[in-house]
């Protein structure tokens, strides 16, 4: 869609890289793209960014003309032009690598920590299935693990509660990693306020409008 609101190009390009910015170089102007948050939406964002004036993520929930009519990618794709060209998306914040990866050690680490827990409790649960008592944290010590693998007196068991142990160990040192890492992140402001912060008005130039639907 151009200045004028004018559909001027459709394509169905492959997701792909190199593909993706093949066809964004062969446009002219100022070039504002959307596209609905999802899966791809992270990457597609961080790929095209350097290479445009403006990408906007758009939120599907808050876009009424988006839950009208027939669904399809080629009419997604027009409904999402036409609302960029109108400037009527609901955008969803996608700022710096610093943010992001914020969210993604934080996401690492609750998932650590998940891991670890199920692991604490099986390790509980071998114990107490052969009779033997494990109340508190001295059982996950590994000052203390010699002693209690010696309370196991079938070889079987004990070598599966080594490798308990061995899980232990290397989820807890993923997870200090992750903690270490989290500081050092980047910015953590909040980025709220940024997805309501409207460019200052500028003079009109040739520019087009383009979305993906993916």
């Amino acid at each position: 869609m151009n200045s004028v609101g004018k559909f001027v190009m459709e394509s169905v390009i492959e997701t792909k890289a190199s593909t993706i910015l093949q066809f964004i170089d062969g446009l002219r102007g100022d070039v504002r793209v959307t596209f609905e948050e999802g899966t791809w939406a992270a990457w597609l964002y961080d790929l095209l960014k350097p290479h445009v004036t403006e990408v906007l993520v758009c939120n599907p929930r808050k876009a009424a003309l988006l839950k009208d009519g027939s669904k399809g990618d080629r009419i997604d794709a027009r409904k999402l032009a036409e609302l960029l060209y109108m400037n009527k998306l609901a955008t969803v914040y996608h700022g710096e690598h610093g943010l992001r990866t914020m969210k993604e050690l934080a996401r690492s680490y609750l998932t650590i920590t998940k891991d670890l827990t199920r692991v604490m409790n099986r390790l509980k649960a071998l114990y107490r299935s052969w009779g033997i008592p494990c109340a508190g944290n001295e059982v996950y010590d590994p000052r203390h693990r010699a002693e209690w693998l010696g309370k196991i007196s079938e070889a079987g068991v004990r070598r599966r509660a080594e490798h308990y142990y061995q899980q232990l160990d290397v989820l807890r040192l993923l997870r200090q990693e992750v903690r270490r890492a989290a500081p050092d992140s980047g910015d953590r402001s909040d980025p709220g306020g940024a997805i309501d912060r409207a460019p200052p008005d500028t003079p009109p130039v040739p520019h087009q409008a383009t979305a993906v639907d993916l």
